[in-house]
């Protein structure tokens, strides 16, 4: 950094949940580190969330359609002055000295030109059963800081101003894949780090059919928009987990044929893949008891087994549009 004490420029992209986004702007104006401007981009949204953004003394920006939160962020570092940029998502709520860690860590290590955070495992607002499921998941599994890892989330992100500047804005053609992208172009020229010294808060979807409607979707884009030489992180023994349970549905069928021993197959393959991902299991019995990890591991699987359809689904469709382009050119040479 250019200076001892750099300018941080918050970017929070927000469509309506004014109620969240008050909470983040809390957390934010609690920050203990003092030198922060925050720019609040409201993405056409159609509840008061603007004026939330602007009685809490945030700047704000608006995008002139509602295209989601990458564009929205783009926005935001277009009006933003700070020599570190701090994406910050609005359902989530950092904890007190988050930017300050940020900030301490970007200075010391010149090097890294991405910085990521991690979330906390319990809910922002909604506390259902769901929901603490997705915020335990979500801290052991999405954003894991208790391994190596090479993944990084757009959602909780510190990146230099002039890194970003030189890497250039976040894909807006992408929808699931962005942060991925981003983390390989940051990684051409710079390192990045994933830091458990940055959290918070988020809050989560509250009911079971929310959040599997949302893995499935999110899977099977992430399987449309996957380019040559983007990695899967440590996620490869999550991704084998997940082939083994679909292996494990038409298996189901196996007593009809070979009897008894058949049952033995499918049983197997979904002990494997709850083996592969054995220490998110055993982090929600240890942190919540028995009753929560008996749900947790139920609904774990199914969470599994719906990302890796959705991933199927995304690599057939892949496929089909693929081949329809390649027999493209075959019909119109014809006409």
């Amino acid at each position: 950094m250019s200076r001892e004490h750099p300018l941080v420029s918050v970017i929070i992209p927000s469509y309506n949940r004014s109620d969240v986004l008050r909470l983040c702007l809390d957390a934010v104006k609690e920050q203990t580190y003092p030198h922060i401007e925050v720019i609040v981009v409201d993405d056409c949204g159609t509840e008061d969330a603007a004026l939330v953004a602007a009685s809490k003394g945030a700047k704000v920006v608006r995008t002139r359609v509602n295209g989601g939160p990458t564009p929205a962020r783009n926005l935001g570092a277009e009006h933003a002055a700070g020599e570190i940029l701090f994406f910050l998502d609005a359902d989530i709520a950092l904890d007190p000295d988050a930017v300050e860690n940020a900030v301490r860590i970007l200075g010391a290590h010149p090097e890294i030109g991405a910085l990521g955070g991690i979330l906390r495992p319990e809910s922002l607002m909604s506390q259902s059963l769901a929901a603490q499921y997705r915020a335990v998941q979500m801290h052991r599994w999405w954003m894991p800081a208790h391994r190596p890892t090479l993944e990084l989330h757009a959602a909780v992100l510190a990146v230099p101003a002039k890194v970003f500047a030189e890497v250039g804005p976040f894909d807006p053609r992408l929808r699931e894949t962005v942060s991925s992208d981003y983390r390989i172009r940051v990684t051409r020229s710079y390192g990045v780090k994933l830091s458990d010294a940055i959290r918070g808060r988020k809050d989560h979807d509250a009911t079971l059919r929310t959040i599997l409607r949302k893995v499935f979707r999110r899977a099977r884009i992430s399987a449309m928009d996957w380019r040559k030489g983007e990695t899967p992180g440590d996620s490869v023994p999550r991704a084998i987990g997940g082939v083994l349970l679909l292996a494990a549905a038409p298996a189901l069928a196996l007593p009809m044929v070979a009897g008894r021993r058949g049952a033995l197959v499918p049983a197997a393959l979904v002990a494997a893949a709850i083996a592969l991902d054995a220490d998110t299991h055993r982090f929600a019995y240890v942190q919540r008891g028995v009753p929560f990890g008996v749900y947790f591991s139920g609904v774990h699987l199914a969470v599994t087994f719906t990302g890796a359809l959705g991933g199927a689904v995304g690599v057939l469709n892949r496929f089909v549009l693929s081949r329809l382009e390649s027999l493209a050119p075959i019909f119109t040479a014809q006409d």
